[in-house]
């Protein structure tokens, strides 16, 4: 028989693979469980545990009781193995996580730009400043995952253009990547949303959703396949720009240089922050802010339920534009203006998208709560970066 050398080497490989991989993904697991899940034989699980462990990846956290004969040790990934950073940027604050292996945030801080209008120096500092307060050197980080409003370019990986962030031109990704000596991946706010909302909240295990956000300005994440759908030039979700009846078009939405294209017109003019404030005040309910005016609606009951059947009616325009193309099944509203809606806003909503689409989704609110649901995207995609570097490492 012909012998082929380094076939034994490959073998070990897959097999310490499928353990890890299996231990990331169910969390601590005895010998004979990972090798009923993974088809090895108890010597083999045992040989490929004891190699886990000598490269310093996995460690007994424990025993599993109430078996036959002697208690099982439980095998665990090492929180340490490898670190990852997320981050949200914002034009006025940026949010800056470092979460472990498991994707339990270590630490999570909050940095005022100042003025700093460079995206390289507010990045780092904000980086160092999480890898600080975790203890953790920036130079562990497997992962960084910037999240950011406006069109990211597939091609290239650079902010192509954003209203709130200026600064952030061609180049930037590559400056990052220079900067913190490591590779860096930027992309679109609510695209990150949409991943929480996956593996966190309302479409947890569901592989074709849109996440429609409503907050300052207005967005779309698509999930197909259980994949963002991000376009060929990274602009699809870029639903504010929506033609709709009775409402003037955008002016010039031509990109130029030095020049951010108009948001004038479009859906966008019709459920930004700035308008769902200004048809709250003309409802009778002024607040300090979008999501405020919505939330004393809400509260208000039968008084408010003009104000949100319009803001309803509005969001329905979108909505069923995106259904009779995608038919997503499930449509989960979130921002700020989603948010506050609640179940009063969305069943209003999926009611007007079926007096109008022969499709009828059903629209649900974001379940992320208790974390910013960007800030908790960009980490799981962080960690997806740091989980695969480590299983072929």
């Amino acid at each position: 028989m012909e012998r082929r050398p380094g076939v034994p080497r490959l073998l070990r490989e897959i097999n310490d693979r499928a353990a890890l991989e299996l231990l990331l993904a169910t969390g601590p697991m005895t010998r004979g469980q990972i090798g009923d899940l993974t088809g090895l034989s108890k010597v083999t699980a045992s040989q490929t545990l004891a190699r886990l462990e000598e490269r310093g990846l996995v460690e007994v956290v424990g025993t599993q009781v109430g078996g036959r004969g002697p208690n099982a040790a439980l095998y665990s990934v090492i929180p340490s193995s490898a670190y990852v950073a997320g981050l949200e940027v914002g034009p006025e604050l940026i949010s800056a996580a470092v979460a472990d292996i498991h994707g339990r945030t270590i630490a999570e801080v909050t940095v005022d730009p100042q003025g700093d209008d460079d995206p390289v120096s507010v990045v780092h500092d904000a980086i160092a400043k999480a890898c600080r307060s975790a203890k953790v050197s920036l130079a562990r980080l497997r992962g960084v995952v910037i999240g950011t409003p406006g069109v990211v370019d597939p091609r290239s990986g650079d902010v192509r253009f954003s209203f709130d962030l200026p600064g952030w031109h061609e180049g930037i990704h590559e400056a990052l990547a220079d900067d913190l000596r490591r590779g860096v991946t930027i992309e679109n706010d609510v695209n990150l949303a949409a991943i929480a909302e996956r593996v966190d909240g309302a479409a947890q295990g569901i592989d074709d959703f849109v996440l429609l956000w409503a907050s300052r300005g207005l967005g779309l994440a698509v999930m197909l396949g259980g994949k963002l759908h991000r376009g060929r030039a990274g602009s699809a979700g870029e639903i504010g720009y929506l033609p709709v009846p009775g409402v003037p078009l955008p002016e010039d939405i031509r990109t130029m240089p030095g020049r951010l294209p108009s948001l004038a017109g479009g859906l966008q003019s019709l459920v930004s922050a700035e308008a769902v404030t200004e048809l709250a005040r003309g409802h009778g309910f002024a607040a300090g802010s979008a999501g405020e005016c919505v939330q004393v609606a809400v509260a208000a009951g039968a008084e408010g339920e003009p104000l949100l059947s319009e803001i309803a009616d509005r969001l329905a325009l979108g909505v069923a534009a995106v259904c009779v193309i995608l038919d997503p099944g499930l449509v989960v509203l979130g921002g700020v203006v989603g948010r506050a809606g609640g179940a009063a806003l969305t069943s209003r909503v999926e009611e007007a998208v079926a007096r109008i689409c022969p499709v009828r989704p059903q629209v649900v609110t974001t379940m992320v709560t208790g974390q910013n649901p960007v800030l908790r995207g960009a980490v799981l995609a962080a960690l997806d970066q740091a989980r695969e570097a480590l299983l072929t490492s």
